[in-house]
């Protein structure tokens, strides 16, 4: 493995730890985002009972949230309530969202209990777990508390008000727009959510809470530029990527599905100026028409992006979304007619055949083909790609007469029951990274795009001669 792909798959796993801590949690934000849109004095049915509920779901309910996920994911059920209560004492009195306590006392408060509890294991008389259970999660509970009240949330406070006065100061400025060059950039290598749920989501919170909604949800959410990619690859691509493109234009449009459309961008990588560029003209248009959400737009779909918009800015954000659009279109498709290397329509089925795993060097125990029971299908958040993946492999099994588990899951909560593995070109370094821990050799098929049916082709014949081998 490279340094630069090294690099790339720590800041991935990093991305997807904070994802993990947030998007189990949307339901929350989009709760919120109802209550807002229609029960504060400016929303559509103002009702000061209702809207009561309003500051306290902001304040306090979300970062705990987000505070106990954090926590099971580095110590189960446990470490999740202590994260809980870990995140009180950054929320207590902050004044501000503290989505950021959450996402670091969740985590923080489990580390420290997980150290606790390997203090006492083995130690406890039988008949007193209960009792030193309980008890050392109190104790430690306490002093994370006290310690988030004092020393943590004062931290935090700076740090968010300094971003938040930076980004303040790249809306006055007019140079939002540019951070396009970055984002979209980011978007393509599946660093989309450390980008939105690790950085734009909590600041944007924070200015909805303050001004009723935040431009800032759709800097990176905006799924406009990916259905313009789409669709200009459905317009003037070649081979297999143009049969494909008109699914996913209809799938990001609807579903808000982005990591369908990366692929295309990594089969030409100039066309990632279409969607810099139509993201740099949608926020423009956007900053000028006073566009925003009430909260996060996930997944990214215009059916989304219409429920998070607030009264009086409908106008705005559909502007912003079709100036994205037609500009990203616009601009993809004069790359792709300008584009004169030629695409053989085999071309992603020869790069899908050199993706049957070379087997990693840490893999001591090689499996052989043998019987295959359960098919996995890896992405980032293991919400988006794989699960249209796995209703795709099903057909095709049920054509091929193979009773096969197929199952969907996040890169890093791959099983180890795992016969199979697919993903997507772009995360399989990360995907041998998590499964090398145990010490097998699992096949793994990193295609190139995971709508393109000659793909599942060539892992059903695979399946084929290891089940009749």
């Amino acid at each position: 493995m490279s340094q630069n792909t090294s690099i790339r798959v720590r800041v991935q796993k990093y991305g997807t730890f904070l994802s993990g801590m947030v998007m189990p949690n949307i339901g929350a934000f989009i709760a919120w985002g109802f209550l807002t849109a229609l029960f504060i004095p400016t929303g559509w049915l103002p009702n000061k009972l209702f809207a009561n509920l309003v500051g306290p779901t902001l304040q306090y309910l979300m970062p705990i949230l987000i505070g106990y996920t954090g926590g099971t994911m580095i110590h189960g059920r446990r470490g999740g309530v202590i994260g809980a209560i870990a995140t009180m004492g950054v929320v207590v009195g902050a004044g501000i969202p503290m989505l950021a306590g959450g996402m670091l006392m969740g985590p923080l408060g489990a580390f420290v209990m997980k150290k606790v509890d390997k203090l006492f294991e083995g130690k406890v008389k039988p008949g007193m777990e209960m009792l030193v259970d309980n008890f050392s999660m109190g104790f430690v509970g306490l002093f994370l508390m006290l310690l988030g009240l004092v020393t943590v949330q004062p931290v935090l406070k700076v740090a968010m008000n300094f971003l938040s006065a930076g980004v303040q100061y790249l809306i006055n400025a007019h140079l939002l727009p540019f951070t396009s060059i970055f984002v979209q950039t980011g978007d393509v290598l599946f660093l989309n959510n450390i980008i939105n749920h690790g950085i734009l989501v909590p600041l944007g919170v924070q200015q909805a809470a303050a001004t009723g909604k935040s431009i800032l949800f759709l800097v990176e959410a905006n799924g406009s530029v990916w259905v313009g990619v789409a669709l200009a690859f459905a317009m003037f691509g070649k081979g297999a990527a143009k049969k494909s493109a008109p699914a996913a234009t209809i799938i990001m449009f609807f579903g808000g599905i982005a990591e369908v459309v990366f692929p295309y961008i990594l089969s030409k990588p100039k066309t990632v100026l279409g969607p810099i560029v139509g993201n740099i003209a949608a926020l423009f248009t956007l900053s000028i028409l006073g566009g925003g959400t009430v909260a996060a737009v996930s997944p990214g779909s215009f059916i989304a992006l219409l429920a998070m918009t607030p009264k009086g800015t409908f106008f705005a954000n559909i502007a912003g979304y079709v100036v994205g659009l037609v500009v990203t279109c616009a601009v993809t498709g004069l790359l792709l007619t300008r584009d004169k290397s030629v695409d053989e329509e085999g071309s992603e089925e020869v790069n899908s055949t050199t993706s049957i795993p070379e087997m990693t060097t840490d893999a001591t125990v090689v499996r052989s083909a043998g019987k295959i029971k359960t098919i996995v299908f890896a992405c980032d958040a293991g919400m988006g790609s794989s699960v249209m993946g796995v209703s795709l492999m099903k057909n095709k099994l049920n054509k091929a007469m193979l009773e096969i588990n197929v199952e969907h899951c996040a890169v890093k909560d791959i099983p180890e029951s795992a016969d199979i593995i697919i993903t997507s070109k772009a995360l399989e370094e990360r995907v041998y990274d998590t499964i090398k821990k145990y010490n097998k050799s699992i096949p793994v098929f990193g295609v190139p795009n995971l709508l393109e049916d000659s793909e599942y082709d060539k892992i059903i014949n695979y399946i084929k001669n290891s089940q009749y081998k």
